[in-house]
């Protein structure tokens, strides 16, 4: 596979009035992505809120994205687990479901730097296909330091993909010291979108609230248009902005901007707990930008 690039939205998980993720909704978000010129596409990461989902679930979920998208988008799975034969397991899923490349998250707990380097390693020696992190410290309480990443990819060569969560500032510097052996993408749902191409990023992960004006802004950035791509950023980054306040609250409103930019009424957007529960303010808000993008 040759280093990707572009934005590639996570999907929300979407859940039905019983509790159980909603086949539908899930099939709709993968559509919209094809249809909005993803240029690939992501499962299982925050925004799919992985930690919430049971194992056999977390493999539906890759399953539903392949059938769904059916080659014509790649597709990056994020893999968890406590041990490295639990992720080794389920990257092995991924690899015969056609992913693209797998993103592994740390093991629960606070493993320390050289213990997160041995069970990055592990995992990425064991798999099929190419290999990312993510190092998301702000969110996940744990992650690797610039120089750790850099000994990480010297080490074992399949680890070719870094999914950051900092600043553009950080971003530039991670970029510096891996000297090109690593396609670096940020998420923080687009935050900083054209800083971050403009520090050397390959692309973004975002959720898909925005991706299409995130792939518009992609695409200008790409054919030397920052003015163009800086007008655009500046559309979507009131609701970037509102939505990325955390975790919990990037959750309870991103998945709903989403669902109105979809024609859904909210009463069909259901939360599994723990969740934070919208606000009427909030709400007011969040129709406000999503005025301003349109539907998708």
């Amino acid at each position: 596979m040759s280093a990707p690039r572009g934005i590639w939205p996570i999907l929300y998980a979407f859940f039905d009035a019983s509790g159980r993720l909603d086949r539908e909704l899930m099939r709709r978000q993968a559509e919209i992505c094809v249809a909005g010129g993803a240029h690939g596409m992501a499962v299982l990461g925050l925004a799919t809120e992985v930690a919430k989902l049971a194992p056999a679930e977390r493999l539906q979920v890759m399953e539903w994205a392949a059938e769904d998208i059916a080659g014509r988008l790649p597709l990056a799975v994020t893999i968890v687990g406590t041990t490295p034969a639990e992720q080794q397991s389920m990257v092995r899923h991924a690899a015969g479901l056609g992913a693209a490349f797998v993103v592994l998250q740390p093991p629960s707990g606070r493993p320390d730097e050289a213990e997160l380097l041995r069970f990055f390693g592990a995992v990425a020696d064991a798999a099929p296909l190419p290999v990312a992190i993510q190092n998301a410290p702000e969110y996940l309480g744990v992650g690797l330091g610039i120089e750790g990443l850099a000994t990480l990819q010297r080490n074992h060569p399949n680890f070719t993909i870094l999914k950051g969560e900092g600043p553009a500032v950080l971003i530039r510097r991670t970029i510096e010291a891996v000297e090109g052996r690593l396609a670096v993408f940020n998420g923080r749902g687009g935050l900083e979108l054209t800083d971050c191409l403009r520090a050397g990023c390959a692309g973004m992960i975002p959720a898909p609230d925005g991706f299409d004006v995130q792939v518009a802004v992609y695409e200008a950035m790409a054919r030397g248009d920052e003015a163009e791509a800086d007008r655009l950023y500046a559309t979507i980054l009131p609701m970037i902005a509102f939505v990325m306040q955390g975790i919990d609250h990037f959750l309870c409103y991103g998945k709903r901007a989403l669902a109105l930019r979809m024609g859904l009424p909210l009463e069909q957007v259901h939360d599994r707990m723990p969740a934070v529960a919208p606000t009427p303010f909030g709400l007011e808000c969040l129709r406000r930008f999503v005025r301003t993008l349109g539907p998708l």
